[in-house]
């Protein structure tokens, strides 16, 4: 659900604050923006608030500005599958029907921009480049459903929290350490573990001699091969 209005503003606003890329990302927004004059809106959401729920109307499109969002569905059992971790950056909520698959979720303190679907599907209705700016970000979230449903499937439990240690490592790592906005049990709810299993695998590669720990959630990566060969 929607909730605290910041502002208004043209889409190509600057990305900052606690978690922010690693590495520079391309705004795929402010690309669309700078072609079409598309207009979003800033919103915060407090550690853990609902951004949107399932099968709420697909209405707006969002791009995380700082913090990070999880994208998750509930079982019927009541266990929680997390399907993806958005960071700065990240574009999520495009669907290809009119309704959200997976609820989202603030994990921290995050603020969001978004736009008007419509407005949107009504630009690349028109302009050709638009359409294919849209048609990368879906592909792009295609090949991460793809990769996750082969971790889920396939891969033992070291070799899944190896994958998720070289995902983040690439999307959040500066000067060789990661701060993970998400907790052990969200990690685990993302690779279809326990939350013991996974602080039994971070356990076993920090006596190996693969990663240390600085913080809570803070890891340093002091062998990557050694990982990359775990996850091979």
């Amino acid at each position: 659900m929607l909730t605290e209005t910041l502002n208004t503003q043209a889409i190509n606003t600057q990305v900052r604050g606690k978690i922010a890329p690693a590495h520079p990302v391309s705004d795929q927004f402010g690309a669309i923006a700078g072609q079409v004059g598309l207009v979003a809106t800033e919103f915060s959401y407090r550690k853990d608030e609902e951004i949107y729920g399932e099968d709420e109307p697909a209405e707006y499109v969002y791009q995380v500005i700082t913090g990070a969002v999880r994208s998750y569905k509930l079982l019927s059992d009541g266990r929680r599958q997390i399907g993806s971790f958005h960071l700065p950056g990240d574009v999520f909520g495009l669907e290809s029907g009119p309704s959200h698959r997976l609820a989202a979720e603030a994990i921290i303190d995050t603020t969001v921009r978004l736009v008007k679907r419509a407005s949107l599907e009504k630009a690349a209705g028109t302009d050709v480049q638009v359409a294919r700016k849209l048609w990368a970000m879906t592909a792009g979230e295609l090949r991460h459903a793809e990769d996750h449903m082969l971790l889920l499937g396939r891969k033992t439990a070291m070799e899944r929290v190896a994958t998720f240690l070289l995902e983040m490592d690439r999307r959040l790592a500066v000067a060789g350490m990661m701060a993970l906005p998400m907790c052990r049990r969200d990690i685990g709810d993302y690779l279809g573990l326990t939350l013991e299993t996974v602080s039994r695998a971070l356990s076993q590669l920090h006596a190996q001699g693969i990663l240390g720990f600085s913080g809570a959630r803070q890891i340093v990566l002091r062998n990557r091969q050694r990982l990359h060969n775990l996850d091979a």
